[in-house]
């Protein structure tokens, strides 16, 4: 068992969005070695169909099982989530953690009103995938939901703030500010990068919940009840991995994750699934 507690975490996006998840665990489980794959050659998954998404979801999670001896996968993508993460769960032969059903637990807690919202992709909205997770949580609660194309583009883009996204979240917005709720899940993990944004038009009321710290809990949870936690004291490796620029993933990660994404390399992708 302890040889299989050294094997590393394996992670997923089609980009930047699951860094905000990569910090959760790296904060929360800093003994764990990490590997993340950037999907930055073929991002973004919002606006492709389930089906496709869910076969990039597959290589890319059979990638990090064969290729780099994961002990775990986190899905830290809303969309493939949405789309794949029942088939990995059955098909992997490691466990799986989804962003959306710890953000749909977060969520839940956050609201005194009962009345919730959901942002994401237009793929994530469209799969009733967090109206499914948030039911099964507490099925009185009040819930809207809007997709938000365009939010992924500008955070891909390095353009979280200024009049152009300004303009855009106001009228993205404007439904779930009508439905005057009091916790808004960011159900994309780009998103918590145009928060000071989101927060300005929502306004001070409404509690802004994302699921990367969640995710990451429920990630040490599993892990500790699967006894797979790696034994604590020394510091984990992280290594990265992008299918598109190189260089780029590298230098904007780094400004979005901080110092552990030192250098990236080209993902492979595998020839067996």
């Amino acid at each position: 068992m302890a040889d299989t507690s050294r094997r590393p975490i394996g992670m997923f996006d089609s980009g930047f969005g699951g860094l905000t998840v990569a910090r959760a665990v790296i904060d929360v489980l800093p003994s764990e070695d990490l590997v993340y794959i950037g999907d930055t050659g073929r991002y973004p998954y919002g606006p492709r169909q389930a089906d496709e998404v869910r076969e990039f979801a597959r290589e890319i999670a059979w990638s990090l099982v064969n290729d780099h001896n994961a002990k775990a996968i986190v899905v830290a993508c809303n969309t493939a989530s949405a789309a794949a993460f029942d088939d990995l769960a059955r098909e992997l032969p490691v466990p799986v953690v989804s962003v959306v059903e710890p953000g749909a637990r977060a969520l839940a807690l956050a609201t005194q009103v009962r009345r919730v919202g959901v942002i994401g992709t237009v793929g994530t909205i469209s799969s009733g995938a967090y109206q499914r997770a948030l039911a099964d949580v507490d099925a009185s609660l009040e819930f809207v939901a809007t997709a938000c194309p365009g939010f992924v583009e500008f955070v891909e883009r390095g353009q979280t703030t200024g009049d152009e996204v300004m303009l855009l979240a106001e009228r993205l917005l404007a439904p779930i500010v009508a439905a005057d709720i009091d916790a808004l899940l960011l159900g994309c993990t780009h998103y918590p990068y145009l928060s000071r944004v989101i927060s300005e038009v929502m306004g001070p009321k409404v509690v802004l919940v994302s699921s990367a710290d969640e995710t990451a809990f429920a990630l040490a949870d599993m892990l500790r009840a699967q006894d797979l936690l790696a034994p604590s004291g020394d510091t984990g490796t992280r290594t990265f991995l992008s299918s598109g620029d190189v260089e780029w993933f590298a230098d904007f990660g780094r400004r979005l994750l901080g110092p552990e994404l030192s250098s990236a390399s080209r993902w492979e992708r595998s020839s067996n699934d």
